[in-house]
């Protein structure tokens, strides 16, 4: 027991002091991703404001300063919290002989180093799409995904509000994801996890781009929309799955995009209802009753 609450407090403090650290620029900056997310917010920030899709939409919109919490508390916050508990697990994976390597598909250290940042930024995108799908057809799922669905007005911040259960579901199957690839992270997989959140900023940002031809590759801000619709197809439970890729969506035919006003509604039937504040948001879907 004591190594468990040894490895779980040096995992706890060890990501206090790299989050410290990167707040006061003493780590590379490639992996200073605390000032990273907060440039890229605020370029995609500043071209909502230059090229609004939706031109009556406030700068300050609906939600924005809830939804910039949100970005730190699961970006930095919770992983903090976290941490201890992931290292533990590793430790009961190491003494059933399952390692990062025994499960891996395929093995990428000896490809090129551009090769490796492909087929892990292809497989990873995958994996949360398909985690992506799950939270919207399992109503047990639904519940907690439902946080990040409540935005009634779409922008950039909205990316990463998400209810913190998320980060427990979407986290082992990530690591399931870098397991088929020989069980490690590409050196320059910083260049991915960047790519990600900047993406993922302007697919949930006010401004109109659809990437030309690149959109069957790409996801973007109309695509990413009619995801937040209000009114879904008939018999559907979700379209527009994809998180960085749109591919996944026009192969498994789960695109829907029927116009590009951007003037929908967002948000599902019921969230009228639904709590407006961080802490009742985050307590939401451990309740008997709640769907």
């Amino acid at each position: 027991m004591e190594k468990y609450l040894d490895a779980f407090v040096n995992a706890f403090l060890g990501t206090v002091e790299w989050t410290w650290k990167s707040i006061i620029f003493e780590v590379p900056w490639y992996t200073n991703f605390f000032w990273g997310l907060v440039v890229i917010s605020l370029v995609v920030w500043l071209l909502e404001i230059a090229f609004p899709w939706r031109k009556e939409q406030s700068i300050i919109r609906q939600d924005f300063w809830l939804d910039a919490f949100y970005m730190f508390f699961n970006f930095f916050i919770f992983a903090i919290v976290i941490s201890g508990i992931y290292e533990i697990l590793g430790l009961l994976f190491g003494e059933f002989n399952v390692t990062a390597k025994s499960l891996s598909l395929i093995d990428i250290t000896g490809w090129a180093p551009w090769l490796q940042l492909l087929v892990f930024f292809i497989i990873l995108d995958f994996v949360q799409w398909f985690t992506h799908v799950l939270l919207h057809k399992y109503p047990f799922l639904w519940k907690f995904h439902k946080v990040h669905h409540s935005v009634k007005e779409m922008g950039f911040a909205a990316h990463l509000r998400y209810h913190w259960m998320e980060n427990i579901l979407y986290k082992p199957l990530k690591v399931f994801g870098v397991m088929i690839i020989g069980g490690f992270e590409p050196e320059q997989a910083y260049i991915i996890h960047f790519i990600a959140i900047a993406i993922g900023h302007l697919n949930h940002a006010n401004i109109k781009i659809t990437w030309g031809p690149l959109k069957y590759i790409f996801n973007n801000p109309v695509m990413h929309l009619y995801h937040h619709a209000y009114v879904l197809p008939k018999g559907s439970y979700g379209v527009n799955y994809g998180i960085s890729l749109s591919l996944w969506d026009y192969i498994f035919k789960t695109n829907y995009i029927p116009e590009d006003s951007g003037t929908i509604e967002i948000g599902f039937k019921g969230d009228d209802k639904f709590p407006k504040d961080f802490l009742h948001q985050n307590l939401y879907g451990f309740k008997k009753g709640q769907r």
